[in-house]
């Protein structure tokens, strides 16, 4: 899903995704962001991951407090990719019973802060989430609203750090630092495959510049001959020793899905 960036099946993957170059023959050996090797990693990333249309997902949530206590929701999840401008999602709680029909819709632009809305059916009513609040978590997940966010390049500021093997892949290591004053981080740092240059891990820094939290990208499969989708993410809080689980169960592509499956009123109609 899109996160969102947790927009759950691209939008985590946006949010909190990075890029590389056009391909590793034109990836000179990479020593130093001397060059701005840390934008070009993030902009070659941005382009391969254009052109997928609209998407839905099935999801599983899975919440786990510091005693590893679970709890467990179905949610549902609607992309759709804009041109140019940002995407939208549409995040819908099937279950369980006290969390149903509640609806998040997240709209992300590139060069303004993104819109975002929380539909609550026991208040019958849509709240708008403040961009000073985005850094606030969502639903009681380890995933902030920020991190719903579609992943936009005008959002951070990219630095190249090293080369690194994670996990038996080489990958590259890039800084990103928010340019968004109300972001709840002081960086990001990621970890991006060198092959498909699929995000493979995200560290993220308070204010303060403690390290806070940890994504994990697992179970990575390519859909359209293209597009590369992890159906694992795993988000642990190391402050508070809490840990949020997101398992997609299906992916499609294609559904037809338009601009008016994504305004405000599709919220109370997402039941």
């Amino acid at each position: 899903m899109k996160l969102s960036g947790i927009m759950l099946t691209k939008k985590f993957g946006q949010i909190i995704g990075l890029a590389a170059l056009s391909s590793a023959l034109l990836v000179p050996p990479l020593q130093a962001d001397d060059g701005g090797k840390g934008l070009q990693i993030a902009t070659e990333r941005k382009i391969r991951d254009e052109g997928w249309g609209d998407s839905e997902a099935l999801t599983s949530m899975i919440l786990r407090n510091a005693q590893g206590e679970e709890s467990k929701r179905a949610i549902r999840t609607l992309n759709l990719e804009v041109a140019n401008n940002g995407d939208k999602g549409l995040t819908i709680f099937d279950e369980p019973k006290d969390v149903r029909g509640t609806a998040f819709l997240n709209h992300s632009y590139v060069g303004k802060p993104d819109d975002q809305w929380l539909y609550l059916p026991a208040l019958k009513r849509v709240k708008r989430i403040a961009s000073r609040n985005k850094s606030g978590p969502f639903m009681g997940s380890e995933f902030s609203y920020e991190d719903l966010s579609s992943f936009e390049l005008e959002k951070f500021k990219f630095t190249y750090l090293r080369d690194e093997v994670l996990n038996a892949e080489a990958s590259f290591v890039v800084e990103q630092i928010p340019t968004d004053e109300f972001s709840g981080y002081s960086k990001l740092i990621s970890w991006l495959d060198q092959k498909d240059y699929k995000v493979l891990k995200i560290e993220f820094y308070d204010k303060k510049n403690s390290l806070l939290k940890t994504l994990e990208f697992k179970d990575y499969q390519l859909y359209l001959k293209k597009y590369w989708r992890p159906l694992t993410m795993q988000m642990k809080n190391h402050q508070t020793g809490k840990s949020t689980d997101l398992i997609m169960h299906d992916i499609q592509f294609g559904k037809g899905r338009t601009d008016a499956d994504f305004d405000t009123n599709a919220l109370q109609r997402s039941r």
